[in-house]
């Protein structure tokens, strides 16, 4: 078990994940697994050029889903026994994701946009997870 302190940039998603109406964000790269302790924080003023402006308690993360983030083709879900299940940014599970993160609108397309507006996505896509608590 480890323990994470993760920033929150996006407004929207904020005050949910402080009422716990938000239990999952989607984070690049591959570090997280079930188990880990998470805690989340904001910024007073520039990321991570200012004093935290709040803290949560410690979460335990409940599930890790590896995905890849692509920015035409949307987002590819990995299964543990090795499949993979391919949702376009239209999709009703890209909906879901995206109304589960916080996003606003909750849509695909939405979170399509969050997503490429805080990484540099490439055409062969990225590596994420999706963690939940």
């Amino acid at each position: 078990m480890r323990k994470w302190n993760i920033p929150l940039t996006y407004a929207p998603k904020i005050a949910g994940v402080l009422d716990g109406s938000i239990r999952q964000t989607i984070r690049v790269g591959r570090k997280f697994r079930v188990g880990d302790l998470v805690s989340f924080h904001g910024w007073e003023g520039r990321p991570y050029r200012s004093k935290w402006s709040f803290r949560t308690p410690y979460f335990e993360l409940l599930t890790v889903d590896d995905i890849g983030i692509f920015p035409d083709t949307g987002i590819v879900v990995f299964q543990p026994q090795g499949g993979r299940a391919v949702y376009s940014w239209g999709s009703m599970i890209a909906d879901i994701i995206a109304e589960q993160d916080g996003i606003e609108p909750p849509t695909g397309e939405a979170l399509c946009r969050v997503l490429s507006g805080m990484h540099k996505i490439p055409e062969g896509g990225v590596e994420a997870q999706i963690i939940r608590w």
